[in-house]
């Protein structure tokens, strides 16, 4: 009797359920390096380079474990170059009895792994991620007992679940849920801090290197500045500098951008989450224990661990709840195709040039750049959804469609039409002017909405706010920006629809095929 556990790039877990209570002797771990996940969108150099490094140190610590791991490299002359096919591959080569797998984090490969029972005429087991905080079920029944899917109500639910900054007496650390309005501040004066720690490239990151200069020398971004944590150990350090040097700042400035500054006091984490080599919890029982310490304020603990349990478990089960329509959702039937500067950074606007040099240098943005900056020009310049959400899993080494598409297609696009956010994320210039000081050395004022120096957000974010008025007007938290435009005199409206006008006609289209094979 042989166990075939397939173990997929974002499982490596040494705790994974599909290995827990399995006999190392009657088990063979598989192990896959594909090219059709390597190409069906054209994933950013980094994050291939991230995941094949990761898994290849993975399989190493298994084999040091006891474990008999059948690793199939790109580049092995039988690689079939899919998942399945190296599957039913591997059950003729250990003659398996049985699958063991945890379910998939993307909805493609989960119908992929439902197929197998049927095609290769074997039992397969398909088990639940226990390595998230809220098992999918338990989502789908808070779901279906509520009209409005609200993230606070539910982010409540899981302080009481884990016991995360709560009191013996079940009442929430500090006397209230949530400190987001101590989050907000603008960016501090200067260089704030060095840079997270980095990890250089080992022998088996250098030689992945090279396999990708060659294979995908084509796809977008850059290698040279790679040094993402590819093991369990190394990302572990990357928590500890984060708790001890970044956290104390993080909630204050969260939401803060500066020019050149890449990381800030953000956590950089979520590549090593999104694969496996943290968990949810385990970080949040540090950022916990550092405020218990007294080294960590608690709008900072407070404001990281509502992005963990709160949103990241949020998302994913928005995104069971609501694929597949949810890769088709267009709620503005938006066509515009998406512009070539998201891929040059060729744009005299600052923001949006050094958001997307961030992302091509380093295969990340924080969330605010990827939100209020990329996101919010996307929205607002008519951007057709589905090029946007492929940009987003093309660019970010951590994204994964459970956490990209509602993200993307829910909260950055408002392309569900509000079943994930209440109202759309749109802003104008002085939003990013407060938040920021990419509008100080802007080629264009943030303070005009016409003129040909005057800021692109300023007249796209009226021109939105117009064009969408049948869709947009009744929303409770839309009352604002439509009486301000409506004080608007019918001269002004023209001339801010004319400005946007000329600003979208001069924008050029990326070309075909940056994000997916035509």
């Amino acid at each position: 009797m042989t166990i075939l556990v397939p173990v997929l790039g974002d499982q490596l877990t040494h705790d994974l359920a599909s290995l827990r209570g399995c006999d190392k002797a009657d088990t063979v771990v598989l192990m896959m390096e594909v090219l059709e996940e390597a190409t069906y969108v054209r994933h950013h150099k980094a994050k291939i380079v991230l995941i094949f490094s990761a898994m290849r140190h993975f399989a190493d610590e298994l084999r040091a474990d006891g474990w008999t791991v059948d690793y199939v490299a790109l580049g092995a002359p039988d690689n079939s170059g899919s998942f399945s096919g190296e599957v039913e591959g591997a059950v003729a080569r250990h003659r398996a009895s049985a699958i063991r797998i945890v379910e998939a984090g993307e909805y493609r490969v989960q119908q992929a792994i439902a197929s197998w029972q049927d095609r290769l005429g074997l039992p397969v087991e398909i088990l639940g991620d226990d390595r998230f905080i809220c098992p999918l079920p338990d989502f789908f029944a808070w779901a279906a007992a509520r009209r409005e899917l609200v993230m606070e109500n539910f982010y409540r639910l899981q302080r009481k679940r884990t016991g995360l900054l709560m009191e013996a007496d079940g009442n929430p650390t500090g006397g209230q849920w949530n400190y987001d309005k101590e989050n907000r501040a603008a960016p501090p004066k200067g260089r704030p801090m060095r840079e997270p720690t980095r990890f250089p490239p080992d022998a088996i990151t250098s030689e992945v290197i090279a396999l990708v200069e060659d294979r995908f020398g084509h796809h977008f971004g850059t290698l040279d500045r790679f040094a993402l944590p590819v093991t369990r150990a190394e990302a572990q350090a990357l928590l500890a500098d984060f708790v001890e040097e970044r956290l104390p700042r993080f909630g204050t400035y969260q939401d803060a951008m500066l020019e050149g500054a890449d990381f800030l006091y953000h956590s950089r984490l979520s590549t090593s989450l999104n694969i496996g080599l943290l968990t949810a919890i385990e970080v949040c029982e540090a950022v916990e224990a550092a405020f218990r310490r007294g080294t960590v304020p608690l709008n900072a603990a407070e404001g990281f661990i509502r992005q963990m349990i709160g949103w990241r478990e949020y998302v994913r089960g928005m995104y069971w709840l609501e694929m597949p329509e949810l890769d088709r959702a267009n709620f503005f039937a938006n066509t515009r195709p998406l512009p070539e500067f998201y891929w040059t950074g060729e744009t005299k606007m600052a923001c949006c040039a050094d958001s997307v040099r961030n992302t091509r240098d380093n295969a990340y943005a924080h969330h605010i750049q990827r939100l209020m900056v990329l996101g919010n020009f996307a929205m607002l310049a008519g951007i057709d959804p589905a090029q946007v959400a492929d940009w987003y899993l093309v660019v970010y080494a951590d994204a994964y469609e459970w956490v990209e598409h509602p993200n993307v297609l829910g909260m950055s696009q408002f392309a569900d039409g509000g079943r994930l956010g209440t109202k759309p994320y749109a802003g104008s210039g002085a939003y990013i002017n407060r938040m920021s000081n990419y509008c100080k050395g802007c080629a264009y004022d943030v303070k005009k909405r016409v003129g040909e120096d005057a800021c692109p957000f300023n007249a796209l974010y009226w021109d939105f706010i117009d064009r969408n008025d049948r869709k947009l007007r009744g929303n409770r938290r839309m009352w604002q920006p439509y009486a301000t435009w409506d004080r608007f005199g019918e001269d002004t409206k023209a001339e801010v629809r004319a400005q946007a006008k000329r600003f979208l006609d001069s924008l050029e289209p990326a070309a075909p095929g940056w994000a997916r094979e035509v």
